[in-house]
């Protein structure tokens, strides 16, 4: 199973990174084969639209689960019309939160809902 999670840098040894739509880093990573991949946000400094255009990334990666720290409501809309559960209000380092996904004990929302207002990581753009 692929899973990303937000990260504020290119290795398991990262932070998660709190925001989804302008984080800095997605981890991509395969829980079978336990091999993973780091792509730069390109849409972190982006004007609008960013949830959107990651959520469609997600799609596109084929990925079937996002832990990050938090979800705005456009980025949940689109994760959820593509089939991709969520969980929100991760932490930590980003290879303790892989291996709490796979022993079981971080929950998938269901409905993947947002967890902040649109537009909510646009002052921390750069940090």
């Amino acid at each position: 199973m692929k899973i990303c999670l937000t990260a504020e840098g290119n290795t398991l040894e990262s932070n998660v990174d709190s925001r989804f739509g302008r984080c800095k880093w997605f981890i991509i990573y395969d829980t079978k084969t336990d091999d993973f991949e780091a792509l730069p946000n390109a849409n972190a400094a982006g004007m609008g639209g960013v949830g959107i255009q990651n959520s469609t990334l997600m799609a596109e990666k084929n990925v079937e689960v996002v832990l990050t720290g938090n979800l705005g409501p456009n980025a949940a809309n689109i994760l959820q019309q593509a089939g991709i559960k969520a969980i929100t209000g991760v932490t930590g380092k980003v290879k303790d939160a892989v291996e709490r996904f796979k022993k079981g004990k971080l929950k998938v929302d269901s409905s993947t809902s947002p967890t902040v207002t649109p537009h909510f990581g646009m002052d921390k753009r750069g940090k």
